[in-house]
């Protein structure tokens, strides 16, 4: 059977440093792993996936325009989800 262990979406990790890099922005939503996760799969649904086998292959494609074009669009996504996720939160707990 073919190993597809290496193949994964290049936005993952991309993601999850930028969860970790605004979670102090948004301290009700960091105090909690939970909330953390949710941040994370709101922000990888906004994206266009990017399957990969080697980062190295996928930053070798891409343009510097398209590099700054992902990055913006990767921290956009991933805040828009910390305020989706406090809401729903918030939401939540009043009801």
């Amino acid at each position: 059977m073919t190993d597809f262990t290496s193949l994964h979406n290049h936005h993952e990790r991309e993601v999850f440093n930028e969860v970790v890099a605004q979670a102090a922005d948004f301290p009700d939503v960091a105090g909690n792993e939970g909330l953390l996760v949710d941040v994370a799969c709101v922000a990888l649904n906004r994206l266009p996936p990017r399957y990969i086998r080697h980062q190295v292959d996928f930053a070798f494609y891409l343009t510097e325009s398209e590099r700054l074009e992902m990055n913006v669009a990767i921290r956009d996504a991933v805040s828009y989800a910390f305020n989706f996720v406090r809401a729903r939160s918030a939401l939540r707990s009043r009801g």
